[in-house]
C-alpha cells in the first residue's frame, strides 16, 4: 500500500527515529524506495570518512540503489555541530522536495533531527578572536571567575552551569560578546518560531528492551569480527585523536592497542555503553508527540513493519 501525497499542510518528508539498532537503515531505504525518495542521515558519527564499521554506517549494497546524503562529509579530525549539520543538510532537503521527491531523515542523533526540522539557527561561531580571548582569560583568572562573568550578564544561564562545564560557559560570553545578545535570549527566539517542516514522522522500538539490547551486542560482536579495531588503529596512525575518536565503540579499543585493556573488557564496554545510549536516545524521542512508534514484537519480521509504516502514512495523508 502506497500513499498518494497531497500538497495541503504537509511536506513530503517522513522522519524515521529509534534507538541504535532498531533498523532505520532498513526501513529507509524500502520506504524511499516506494515513495520515490531519498534518503538524509541523521547520525553525527556517520558524518566521518574512514569511520565506518563503529558507526555501523549504511554500505553501498544496503542503500540499495537508493540515493543517500550526510555520509562520509567530513574527516575525523573536524569538529561538527548541530549549527553545521543544518546548515548543509537543509540545502539538501530542499533540493530533494523540489525535484518532487520524497526526503526521507533517517537518524537517531536526536538534536540534529530536530534542529533540522524546526529550520532552527544558532547563534553565530564567528573567528573574530573573541572566543581565544575567553580561553586565555579563563586559563589565567580561573572558571569561577568566568561563571561569575557571566551571572552579570545572563544569570539565567550561569544558574543552570557549573565551573567545570567549560565549554558552555565560554560560549554562552563568547555569544554575548558577539552578538550583545545572552544565549538564553536567543534560544527563547528561536523557540517561538513556528517548525520549517511539517513531516511524518516514524519511531521504532522493541517491545521488550532485552531484545533491543541483545541485538546491540551482536552487533558489537559483527563489529569486531568485521575489524573494527584495525579501523581503530588506522585512525590513531594518523593522528587522528579529536571528539570523533571519542564516539562509543572508538574510546574503549584505544586501551587495547596501547596494551592497557583486554579486548574482552573492551567489548564488554562497548556493549554496555551501546545500550545505555539507546536508552538515552528513547528518552530523547519518546518526549515528541508527533511520533507514531512501531513496536517490534519478538516474532516480527522486517515486511510488517514496512507494511506497518506504509499504512501509518497513508492513513496520514488520508486524513489530509
Amino acid at each position: 500500500m502506497c500513499p498518494v501525497w497531497c500538497d495541503c499542510n504537509m511536506d513530503k518528508m517522513i522522519v524515521i527515529v529509534g534507538p541504535t539498532a532498531s533498523g532505520k537503515t532498513a526501513l529507509s531505504v524500502a520506504l524511499a524506495q516506494k515513495l520515490n525518495g531519498e534518503v538524509v542521515s541523521a547520525d553525527s558519527m556517520q558524518l566521518y570518512r574512514g569511520m565506518d564499521i563503529g558507526t555501523a554506517k549504511v554500505t553501498p549494497q544496503e542503500m540499495s540503489g537508493v540515493p543517500h546524503h550526510m555520509i562520509d562529509v567530513i574527516e575525523p579530525w573536524e569538529h561538527y555541530s548541530a549549527a553545521r549539520y543544518v546548515a548543509e543538510a537543509d540545502p539538501i532537503v530542499q533540493d530533494i522536495l523540489t525535484r518532487g521527491k520524497t526526503a526521507i531523515i533517517a537518524g537517531g542523533t536526536g538534536l540534529y533531527v530536530d534542529a533540522l526540522v524546526a529550520g532552527r539557527t544558532f547563534a553565530p561561531y564567528p573567528e573574530t578572536g573573541k572566543r581565544q580571548l575567553l580561553e586565555e582569560e579563563a586559563d589565567r583568572l580561573g572558571m569561577e571567575e568566568m561563571l561569575e562573568r557571566l551571572r552579570r550578564v545572563d544569570p539565567d544561564s550561569a544558574a543552570r552551569l557549573h565551573p567545570a562545564d567549560r565549554k558552555r560557559v565560554l560560549r554562552a560570553l563568547e555569544v554575548y560578546a558577539e552578538t550583545g545578545k545572552t544565549i538564553t535570549q536567543h534560544n527563547l527566539e528561536t523557540q517561538q518560531v513556528p517548525p520549517k517542516y511539517t513531516p511524518f514522522w516514524i519511531g521504532l522500538m522493541d517491545q521488550n528492551r532485552q531484545d533491543l539490547y541483545d541485538r546491540i551486542d551482536r552487533r558489537v560482536e559483527k563489529m569486531l569480527e568485521e575489524g573494527l579495531l584495525e579501523e581503530v588503529q588506522g585512525l590513531l596512525s594518523r593522528d587522528y585523536r579529536n571528539t570523533a575518536l571519542q564516539a562509543i565503540g572508538y574510546k574503549e579499543l584505544i586501551p587495547v592497542l596501547r596494551g592497557e585493556d583486554t579486548l574482552s573488557h573492551a567489548k564488554e564496554k562497548i556493549q554496555q555503553e551501546s545500550r545505555r545510549y539507546a536508552k538515552r536516545q528513547l528518552t530523547w524521542f519518546r518526549k515528541n508527540p508527533n511520533i507514531h512508534w512501531i513496536t517490534r514484537r519478538p516474532d516480527t519480521t522486517f515486511s510488517e513493519i514496512l507494511e506497518e509504516a506504509l499504512s501509518l502514512i497513508s492513513f496520514f495523508d488520508g486524513r489530509k
